[in-house]
Order: structure tokens, then sequence, then C-alpha cells
């Protein structure tokens, strides 16, 4: 039985301006930053040091090469936030593509791209 959602893998062209993008300018936590020697790099980030569940971000190159079988298409993913405004005033400031926002059956909500053009939501959650 599966109990949680423990990571969501990302695969990217560029791991470290992407880091970059979700640590200074998002605000997530770098969990791990680790590298095989062989080329093969595995960066975890989340919300916060203590959250459930993480991101990793992947070398879309390198893992198409070991299994092109997979899909290396970026997953929906939807955020959840407690203060809306705040936190899309704070992602225009720091010029980060941003849709506007919405209302939605299940709260307002908008979309912001990462560094590659990746679109994400955050919902305002209460």
């Amino acid at each position: 039985m599966i109990s949680k959602v423990g990571q969501i893998m990302i695969y990217v062209n560029n791991q470290e301006e992407t880091l970059k993008f979700w640590t200074e300018k998002v605000g997530f936590s770098l969990i791990a930053d680790q590298d095989n020697g062989h080329g093969m790099r595995w960066i975890e980030i989340a919300p916060t040091k203590d959250s459930e569940t993480s991101i990793v971000l992947h070398n879309k190159e390198l893992i198409a090469k070991m299994q092109p079988e997979l899909n290396l298409n970026t997953p929906s993913l939807l955020f959840y936030s407690e203060n809306l405004d705040q936190l899309y005033k704070d992602f225009s400031d720091k010029d980060i593509t941003v849709g506007e926002i919405v209302s939605m059956p299940t709260g307002r909500v908008f979309n912001f791209a990462d560094n590659e053009n990746n679109y994400f939501a955050i919902v305002e959650k209460q």
C-alpha cells in the first residue's frame, strides 16, 4: 500500500540554473546535492527542510541516454500557499513569469514558469 508521495522527479536541461531558480527565487531549501562521480548528479529540493515530499532535479540529457523509454516531460504540480497575494507579489518582484490570479472552484490560483519555461500552479489554501 502506498502511504505518501516521497519524491517528484523533474528532468531539466541545466541543473545548476534550475537549482538557483528554486532556491534563490522560489525560496525552496536544498536537501541534498550528490554526484556519483560519473555525471549522475542528484539534487533534492523542498519547500522546507522537513517537508514530506521533495523534488529531485535530474539531468534530462543523461537520463534520456540511460533510459530512452522514460517520459521526460515536466509533471503538472500544484503547490499550496497560505498568502497567495504576497507570494504573487514576491514572484513578480523577482522577475518570475506569473499568470494572472484566477478564481477556481478549489480557490484562487496562479501559474508561474521556472527558468526553463516549465509551468506550475499555486492555489491558496487556508
